[in-house]
């Protein structure tokens, strides 16, 4: 998504975000991802001002004090950064891929079954099972902090069971042109 993304040339333009739509984000945000409105608050204060930098191909990205907190593709589910999800590893659930893989992630591709499915992968138990569709924070076997944040593009127990084709969808990695952006 942010492989090749320039802000000189990829980007629409800045508005404030309304009081309303900004409500409605952060309840977005609280119900999609796994924190506490006290980290919400500590992320992102209500007392400042969101800005929405629209860009190419239907990306959201929302700003506060000009660093990027999330962003959004169409009307699909919010994603942190990779900067605030290195601040609140806890944010998203984890999958974690095999040593084998970690060059394809920080390449920009999608990671496939058998990387999350092998001895160095993880997916979550069978009673904590994450459906299709869920944002997900990708770790790497034998690194502290995440290093993409993707979504799933099968259960975690289609995963498992079929063990074949793309699992999770990569959204941003590390090292890609939003990661390169400390401010916007």
């Amino acid at each position: 998504m942010f492989k090749k993304f320039q802000p000189s040339t990829d980007i629409a333009g800045h508005t404030p975000v309304k009081s309303s739509v900004q409500r409605s984000i952060r309840a977005a945000a609280l119900a999609q991802w796994k924190i506490e409105p006290e980290t919400l608050e500590a992320i992102w204060p209500k007392k400042e001002g969101l800005v929405h930098v629209k860009c190419r191909e239907h990306i959201s990205i929302y700003t506060v004090q000009g660093e990027p907190i999330l962003f959004q593709h169409f009307d699909g589910p919010l994603y942190p950064t990779l900067r605030l999800l290195h601040k609140y590893p806890f944010m998203l659930p984890m999958v974690k891929v095999d040593r084998g893989a970690i060059r394809f992630l920080l390449a920009g591709a999608h990671m496939m079954c058998p990387g999350l499915t092998s001895a160095g992968g993880y997916l979550p138990p069978a009673n904590e099972a994450l459906p299709t569709g869920t944002p997900v924070a990708i770790y790497a076997e034998g690194k502290e902090h995440a290093v993409g944040v993707g979504i799933t593009k099968l259960s975690t127990e289609e995963m498992r069971t079929i063990n074949k084709g793309v699992g999770v969808e990569t959204v941003t990695y590390l090292g890609d042109d939003l990661w390169a952006l400390q401010t916007l």
